[in-house]
């Protein structure tokens, strides 16, 4: 279950932002030769508007915490980048009034290497394209749902070699080799371990275990994505819920013996895990705890709640 993933036959938007302008959908190309190796230092970011049917609001979730990570993901991707976190963030407010955005949807800012490329590697400071582009999802939040994980023989990519803090497209070739050998097991989604073999994440989210009340979870260091998404959670659980939070090594049985275990991340939002490597997780059922967050979450993203305003952009006026 990936949220983010448009649903098959979803209208593509009149819009994309590329570079400075607003391109029509059908306008928005480039040449087969502009393809391949330009991808190897492209990097992105997953942003997520909520509808507020009740005000007709369409709410940005925490998009300048995204847009930061996205900086600091061309900084170490060492190329340049000539738009600012300020005119980035005004072009996906342009983006969506353009498109007339009036429901859930899924913003994608990513850069790639302009022009043709031929060379392996770019070279430090390549001039880079960037464009935004958007569609609808169907959140999940507030229903009953829940996937199976299984433990990936493959090792989580690491700081030292392709640093998961770095939001680029190439690191997820480590999460499609997982997800086909756990697929082949008859599993949905893998968890890795990293060279020390304790937990890290999915291949597209943050994961957490609740033990006895508390929600732990594997600290950056671990070799994890800094998540918007989980630092959201971990000012959510003590501020809302009055619950300790724990940022620390996780081991793979601890996973087996926790009371919940779930994903959490931008396209997944909260994802319970019903079992691990067949092994029941609780009950093999959504949690209490998972429910409780995916309520507050709810309320949080959609601007219900007036006490994390600050994290929703509003889009029109």
């Amino acid at each position: 279950m990936n949220s983010h993933i448009p649903a098959a036959g979803a209208p593509n938007p009149a819009f994309l932002w590329r570079s400075g302008n607003l391109v029509t959908w059908e306008s928005a190309t480039v040449h087969v030769n502009a393809a391949g190796h330009s991808t190897v230092s492209s990097v992105f970011e997953g942003i997520k508007a909520y509808w507020n049917e009740a005000e007709q609001q369409l709410y940005v979730f925490r998009l300048r915490e995204h847009l930061q990570r996205l900086m600091e993901s061309i900084k170490i991707a060492r190329v340049s980048c000539p738009w600012s976190l300020e005119e980035i963030e005004a072009a996906t407010q342009e983006l969506l009034r353009a498109n007339n955005t009036r429901q859930d949807t899924y913003i994608r800012p990513w850069t790639f290497l302009k022009g043709i490329v031929r060379e392996m590697i770019a070279p430090p400071g390549a001039e880079v394209e960037l464009a935004i582009d958007t569609w609808g999802f169907k959140s999940h939040m507030l229903t009953e749902r829940g996937c199976t994980t299984g433990i990936t023989s493959w090792t989580r990519i690491g700081d030292n070699s392709m640093p998961p803090r770095l939001k680029a497209f190439a690191n997820y070739h480590n999460g499609r080799l997982a997800l086909a050998e756990v697929r082949s097991r008859g599993m949905d989604w893998p968890i890795f371990l990293n060279d020390r073999h304790k937990v890290t994440e999915g291949i597209g989210a943050c994961l957490a275990i609740v033990r006895n009340g508390v929600l732990i979870t594997p600290e950056i260091a671990s070799g994890i994505l800094e998540s918007i998404t989980r630092d959201s959670f971990l000012r959510l659980f003590p501020e809302v819920l009055g619950r300790p939070v724990v940022e620390r090594e996780v081991d793979r049985t601890e996973l087996y013996v926790a009371d919940e275990v779930f994903f959490m991340g931008t396209g997944w939002e909260i994802l319970p895990i019903l079992s691990i490597d067949g092994l029941p997780v609780g009950n093999g059922k959504m949690g209490p705890v998972a429910q409780e967050m995916d309520r507050v979450y709810h309320d949080v993203v959609r601007g219900m709640d007036r006490r994390f305003s600050h994290w929703c952009s509003p889009v029109w006026s």
